[in-house]
């Protein structure tokens, strides 16, 4: 049996445990969830290398997962373009079913390894491309086949799953399979090992977006005003890095379409 299908022997009685008790528990499990990434960071390490190599020679990174894993990597990717400034098709979120899946479940669609392969064949994989498959059991069809196709392709191939062994880790490059164990509800893999797998996934892009020149000592360089929060974050970021008060800081950023590069190389012209 999979350890993720196994049962918890401290949630057996979790109906009849009080309110705090029962946050006990569940915020326990968390930390366990957190603990497992310990054993993984070597190939959590490598996959970012790998990942950060093809990218800087024109790769794109791609996450394909099925219905939890599925929305974890395209909310990772969604994520990318307005922290770092790059190109939305830098780094692309795949989900069986398709968008209406982000919010619907897709019954039988992570059995379908020729969905896959058709979603994946769209985007015209090459050599330079890393393909990030996600997958808690390690075996949704829709996934491997995926996968196969992109390894046929070249494609640098990384594996996550929370079951070692794994179908999906037979083809990668790199598998990363933190061993989260028995959920708090039995199956319920959206709990711990997704809760560690989106630790994963944002270790590997802010990494990977770190390798590739996007952060400048700890601060988001290449940032966009999409907001006034986000237009305040930048001003502060000027401020911080010239040294100067915040009205000169925005007088910079007005002066250079609001690009934080372009305000500092115009300050120290």
């Amino acid at each position: 049996m999979l350890k993720t299908e196994m049962r918890n022997e401290h949630t057996k009685n979790i109906p009849e445990m009080e309110t705090l008790e029962m946050m006990r528990v569940m915020q326990n499990e968390n930390k366990n969830a957190a603990a497992a990434l310990d054993s993984q960071l070597e190939n959590i390490g490598r996959a970012v290398d790998i990942i950060s190599e093809r990218m800087k020679k024109g790769g794109r990174l791609f996450y394909i997962g099925c219905g939890t894993s599925g929305r974890l990597g395209v909310l990772d990717a969604s994520e990318c373009p307005p922290t770092y400034g790059v190109p939305k098709n830098l780094v692309i979120g795949i989900i069986a079913g398709g968008d209406y899946a982000l919010r619907n479940a897709i019954e039988g669609a992570e059995d379908n390894p020729e969905l896959g392969r058709e979603d994946l064949e769209k985007h015209e994989i090459t050599e330079l491309d890393s393909v990030v498959g996600i997958s808690v059991a390690g075996g949704a069809r829709y996934v491997l086949g995926a996968l196969e196709y992109a390894k046929s392709k070249g494609a640098a191939i990384i594996a996550i799953t929370s079951n070692e062994g794994a179908p999906i880790e037979e083809i990668a490059d790199v598998g990363i399979h933190p061993d989260t164990g028995a959920e708090v509800i039995t199956g319920s893999t959206r709990m711990k090992a997704g809760t560690a797998h989106k630790m994963i996934l944002n270790m590997i892009s802010t990494a990977v977006m770190i390798r590739q020149g996007h952060v400048y000592e700890n601060l988001m360089i290449n940032l966009r005003p999409a907001n006034i929060k986000l237009e305040d974050r930048m001003i502060r970021i000027v401020s911080d890095i010239l040294e100067v008060d915040r009205d000169t800081a925005k007088k910079l950023l007005d002066e250079n379409g609001f690009v934080i590069r372009a305000a500092i190389e115009a300050y120290k012209a």
